[in-house]
């Protein structure tokens, strides 16, 4: 069933917030006498069940291998029978926008639960865990989280419906989130998954070739746009091939990051069978998105 997805800064209380709402979701299935409900089953995904520790968020690399980690956990739990609640730091928004394209493949409602913690009041408590060595971040990694911390906008599909809890209060707003991923009759909207992320087999002769080709083109046609433009950002660049354009961010993409947007669409659609004529239009809606503030 549906993706509860955790976010907020560290130390703020996402493990308690999270087993708040599982308790809150396993009595709703245990009174409910609707058949659709009383087959749900309920899946807390966290780094620590995941054998990750906090230190995996000093280095970048291990960080991103912890990230790999959280994500095949969760896509191999995503069903229409599973209500999963992803909690963890899930604080960058392109990985948010990958884990809203995994629950969208598998046609499941999907929500993001923003724990509104005062940074003041998280810092408080993660060094009062460090003192009581009762878990905690080391200052320095708490610190950087702190500030690449990404928050929520549900102005962005990809995190809406967005709901999010102060530190005051003393429960989630269990049933609006609820009646938003399950429905007040077992019923939740039902979800059409995007051209982009139908999981169906390759058909057509050289697809994968296809795939590489156009995205590739599409990365260098907007590295040597930025090139010839000093690395503008904010601008808008018209795609040979394509009547779209992309709409950059403020702050210009790297090439390393290009590519690593590239490499993530092509894992998304590996095993697509996509029109080869529209590879580059979904492509650049996708670029789009992630680049959307």
């Amino acid at each position: 069933m549906p993706l509860v997805l955790i976010s907020g800064f560290p130390s703020s209380g996402k493990t308690y917030r999270s087993q708040q709402l599982c308790e809150s979701f396993q009595r709703k299935i245990q009174e409910s006498h609707q058949p659709k409900v009383k087959r749900l089953t309920v899946l807390h995904i966290d780094d620590q069940g995941l054998g990750l520790s906090r230190d995996v968020y000093a280095s970048a690399r291990l960080e991103k291998d912890a990230r790999a980690t959280f994500s095949s956990a969760l896509k191999r739990s995503l069903s229409r029978d599973v209500i999963v609640v992803a909690d963890g730091m899930n604080y960058i928004k392109g990985f948010r926008y990958q884990l809203y394209c995994e629950a969208k493949a598998v046609q499941t409602p999907h929500c993001v639960i923003h724990i509104g913690t005062p940074v003041s009041k998280c810092r408080e408590l993660n060094e009062a865990a460090l003192k009581a060595g009762n878990g905690g971040y080391e200052l320095e990694i708490f610190e950087n989280l702190v500030f690449r911390y990404e928050e929520p906008n549900g102005m962005n599909r990809w995190d809406a419906p967005l709901f999010t809890i102060a530190a005051d209060d003393v429960e989630p707003p269990c049933d609006a989130i609820w009646e938003a991923i399950v429905g007040s009759d077992g019923k939740a909207k039902v979800v059409r998954p995007n051209a982009a992320t139908v999981v169906k087999p390759a058909s057509e002769q050289d697809y994968l070739y296809d795939l590489d080709k156009t995205t590739s083109d599409v990365v260098a046609a907007i590295s040597t746009w930025l090139s010839d433009h000093s690395g503008e950002g904010g601008s808008q660049v018209l795609i040979p091939g394509s009547e779209q354009e992309i709409t950059l961010p403020l702050s210009a993409p790297s090439v390393p990051q290009l590519q690593r947007l590239r490499r993530q669409f092509i894992g998304l659609n590996r095993q697509h069978s996509l029109t080869k004529s529209r590879i580059r239009g979904l492509f650049i809606d996708y670029l789009n998105d992630v680049f959307q503030r």
